[in-house]
């Protein structure tokens, strides 16, 4: 059967007339009547309120080859208040996505109260980023990410990656805090970038109390000798990212 031949069936077999499932719907009579005409198809968010209505799939609803419905509620015509519920939720998701096309999630697991693991990255109409929404978690990733790990286009944290992160580790193509290396870099103690600022700061423009010029080029022993003779306890990991920028900025 079509969609049209099963919509038809199961508005009659809950005895409603096509302006008593329009008004369930909050549609015209005449877009219920297309419906059952085969001449037009309902939106997503129609379907799914056709399928909880009905207590059938949308499954059943769409494909033409699943001849018997499948109706664990029976198919009464009545909505009770879970299905409703569940309803609700769904048309809300789907219309926050199609308004702003932004994915949300948070991990169940929590630590100190944040979620181990938040995500909020999408964009609104017309491909421009969403801002509206920041991932706030122990790692957070998003348009706007705030965490002990934050990975965004604006990451606040412990340890950032963005193009502006602020952060004790910050990577960017703005960064500051303790440790920063980017494009453009202010940090309290280390900065590696085309431009830096810092105590000890490795770049092509540099300011700082020990500046190491990029110049002609520099090799990564000359960028890992200059680190350490002013900071010969620099964590090793951090260490070797930091000589490996250096040597690479331009």
């Amino acid at each position: 059967m079509t969609f049209s031949e099963k919509l038809t069936g199961l508005r009659r077999k809950s005895g409603m007339s096509q302006e008593q499932l329009a008004d369930r719907l909050g549609v015209t009579r005449q877009s219920v009547s297309k419906w059952e005409g085969g001449t037009a198809m309902p939106e997503l968010v129609k379907l799914i309120s056709l399928s909880e209505l009905f207590g059938v799939s949308v499954d059943y609803l769409v494909k033409d080859w699943m001849e018997e419905p499948d109706n664990p509620c029976g198919g009464s015509g009545e909505i009770s208040s879970k299905q409703a519920d569940r309803l609700e939720k769904k048309v809300d998701e789907l219309t926050n996505y199609v308004k702003g096309r932004v994915y949300r999630y948070d991990s169940k697991t929590r630590i100190f109260g944040l979620p181990l693991v938040s995500i909020r990255f999408g964009f609104v109409r017309n491909g421009k980023l969403s801002m509206d929404n920041t991932a706030k978690g122990i790692i957070a990733i998003g348009n706007c990410a705030i965490g002990v790990v934050a990975i965004g286009i604006v990451g606040v944290g412990l340890f950032t990656f963005g193009v502006l992160a602020m952060g004790m580790l910050s990577l960017g193509i703005v960064a500051g805090g303790l440790a920063a290396f980017g494009v453009a870099a202010i940090a309290a103690k280390i900065a590696v970038a085309v431009s830096a600022v810092a105590p000890t700061a490795v770049g092509e423009f540099a300011s700082g109390s020990h500046v190491l010029l990029w110049g002609d080029g520099l090799t990564a022993p000359e960028v890992q000798t200059f680190l350490l003779e002013h900071h010969p306890d620099l964590w090793r990991p951090l260490l070797r990212l930091l000589t490996e920028i250096g040597a690479h900025i331009k």
